[in-house]
């Protein structure tokens, strides 16, 4: 009976090994992950934070649709934006994409 005793315990020690090897992988995926797609969303989400905070009467900018204008009001939450001649429309601030260079607007 002894015999079949000591077989179950090294069995048992044998297969349990290290911890830290067992959870290395798990670590290294999240540091992959960590630097491939969280940072950057972080750092982009940050960026654009800031290009909304920083909006400005008289600035041309690109909304997330894709339309073109110049910001003619300025509020807490929303911008009014023009399209086009006495074409206004209401957006939310966090729907404005891009701060394009001035002039954009008379070069197309």
């Amino acid at each position: 009976m002894n015999f079949f005793i000591s077989d179950a315990h090294a069995a048992e020690a044998a297969g349990q090994g290290d911890p830290l090897t067992s959870f290395l992988p798990l670590i290294i995926i999240f540091v992959v992950f960590y630097f491939l797609l969280i940072r950057p969303q972080t750092k982009k989400a940050k960026q654009h934070k800031e290009l909304v905070e920083s909006l400005a009467k008289g600035d041309e900018v690109i909304t997330n649709g894709g339309l073109l204008g110049r910001i003619v009001k300025v509020s807490d939450n929303f911008v009014d934006v023009e399209l086009a001649d006495s074409v206004v429309v209401k957006l939310q601030r966090q729907a404005v994409g891009s701060v394009m260079p001035k002039g954009t607007i008379k070069g197309l």
